[in-house]
């Protein structure tokens, strides 16, 4: 959890770049993403240079080279540590003129850390803004690997409440849920193939973290936590930017960020590889069927995106593999024939599991599309028994357009530090879904007309079309209502019609 110091410190950061003319969210985090990068190589020499300095030995994996570079500066004055104390124009120089290029340079080597800095520039070219933001990330301290990762998750919190770039993050307490949901395994091979700024792949490797620690101190479970575990995909070269950072900055060295138009290019190379997908794809609406992958062609005849992305996920799983997506309510009841090839496919060919209705103020201000959580089981052999439904009524913020906390933060987010109350659960479901799907036999027994309860497969293929939405199913109870006898009404009506009578004469009388 962040301090008050230091958000206040990110703020002010922050407004350093709106008062200095930089005034695009999505443009200030990739700044700042390039500054911490910066500063990240430094730190990554240091830490060389002193594990030589112990063992009396050369330097292994130098990042800055001895001499000079192209341009005849010593790439020692490229340093974080070097250039945060020269003079506001000299610090500019070196940035613009020799750090930039160096960052270019190590993009187009393919280096594991500069992959995604191959178009990299500096974005503004006010000198005063440069040495202010190096010198107030400079006093942020961020020594341990929590704090990192909670001030870049606070950054990217402000390209959410900016406007319509907050369509890149899902709400991190709907992630941490879908993560609770499918509690990873530390051998997993995980993917988000839109992977927007990792949010998922972070929840998940922070979910590992404490729930498996012993696996960090397993040296091939370490090797594959930080080289073979992670893998996202996307086709904005910014956002991979960004996603490559919140990842390193949460403490994994090396994920597999990389660029990929995930509905448009063949997956023979990644097909059937993942154990576990999670996922919030953007549901674009169409595309043309010459732009779209043919091999997802062969799994769904469509043009529709949310099926489209339904079928690479299919695609992309192992046998056995899990998958907790999130899907418009469309792929749920729509009526065309690749939606109920979709869900004939999820209900008969695989094994289905849950559908977790979530209120339609989820994903606002952005979107007020009602959306669902699909979790599910690749076997091709079918599986189905019975689907769980849930109806989340409630997420810990109102559902308007400013998303206001209704409880205090330790009671909020899938694990709250203490239980709920009856009166904080219908404000906050969470919990309660975790604690339901980690007990599903006793959601056997649950009337139809509970919050969730279990649906034979049977009863979904009976209604031919595979029909998947929580309302087909849900039964309202009504209250009996007791009506006296129409008798009794009509002869109740008829006093009352010759007291009106009475009363007329009588006003009548006084008036004449």
């Amino acid at each position: 959890m962040l301090t008050g110091p230091i958000r206040t410190q990110i703020d002010q950061i922050w407004n350093a770049f709106w008062s200095g003319g930089v005034s695009n969210p999505l443009s200030v985090i990739e700044q700042l993403t390039f500054l911490l990068f910066i500063k990240r190589l430094d730190e990554l020499h240091t830490r060389e240079e002193n594990k030589a300095e112990t063992l009396g030995i050369e330097i292994e994996r130098p990042i800055f080279p001895e001499g000079h570079d192209p341009k005849g500066e010593p790439y020692e004055n490229l340093r974080w540590s070097r250039f945060k104390n020269f003079e506001v124009r000299e610090m500019m120089r070196i940035v613009d003129e020799h750090v930039f290029p160096f960052l270019r340079d190590l993009g187009e080597q393919g280096s594991s850390y500069g992959t995604h800095m191959k178009d990299a520039r500096l974005g503004f070219s006010n000198p005063n803004l440069l040495a202010k933001v190096v010198q107030m990330l400079d006093q942020i301290d961020m020594d341990d690997r929590d704090t990192k990762g909670d001030v870049y998750e606070y950054m990217l919190g402000k390209i959410a409440s900016a406007g319509q770039n907050g369509q890149f993050r899902t709400p991190r307490h709907i992630i941490q849920l879908m993560v609770h949901l499918m509690a990873p395994k530390p051998e997993d091979l995980i993917c988000d193939p839109a992977a927007g700024t990792c949010g998922f792949l972070v929840a998940a490797g922070e979910y590992l973290r404490d729930t498996h620690p012993e696996m960090l101190r397993n040296k091939e479970q370490r090797d594959h936590f930080h080289n073979g575990m992670f893998h996202g995909f996307d086709f904005d070269s910014t956002m991979l930017r960004i996603g490559a950072m919140n990842m390193t900055l949460h403490g994994v060295d090396n994920p597999d960020i990389s660029y990929r138009d995930s509905l448009a290019e063949e997956h023979g190379g990644d097909e059937g590889r993942y154990s576990l997908i999670l996922a919030n794809p953007p549901f674009a609406g169409s595309l043309d069927y010459d732009t779209t992958a043919k091999d997802l062609l062969k799994v769904v005849k469509t043009k529709k995106t949310e099926l489209l992305f339904v079928a690479l996920f299919l695609r992309l799983m192992r046998t056995g593999g899990r998958a907790a997506v999130v899907v418009p309510d469309g792929v749920l009841f729509g009526s065309s024939k690749a939606h109920k090839d979709i869900r004939r496919m999820l209900v008969e060919d695989h094994k289905l599991e849950a559908i977790i209705k979530l209120p339609s103020g989820v994903f606002r201000p952005y979107a007020g599309v009602s959306c669902a959580i699909v979790i599910f089981t690749k076997t091709t052999v079918g599986g189905t028994d019975n689907v769980w439904f849930y109806d989340m009524a409630a997420d810990g913020r109102s559902l308007d357009d400013k998303r206001t906390e209704l409880l205090p933060q330790e009671k909020l987010g899938p694990v709250p530090a203490d239980a709920l109350t009856e009166e904080e659960h219908a404000k906050n479901n969470l919990p309660d879904i975790l604690a339901r799907w980690g007990d599903l036999d006793a959601e056997a027994e649950r009337p139809r007309t509970a919050q969730s309860f279990m649906v034979p497969a049977k009863d979904i293929i009976a209604t031919g079309s595979w029909d998947l939405s929580l309302n087909r199913y849900k039964e309202i109870e009504h209250e009996e209502v007791e009506h006296d006898d129409p008798k009794d009404i009509i002869e109740e009506l008829r006093i009352i019609e010759e007291e009106i009578a009475k009363g007329l004469k009588k006003l009548e009388g006084m008036l004449g």
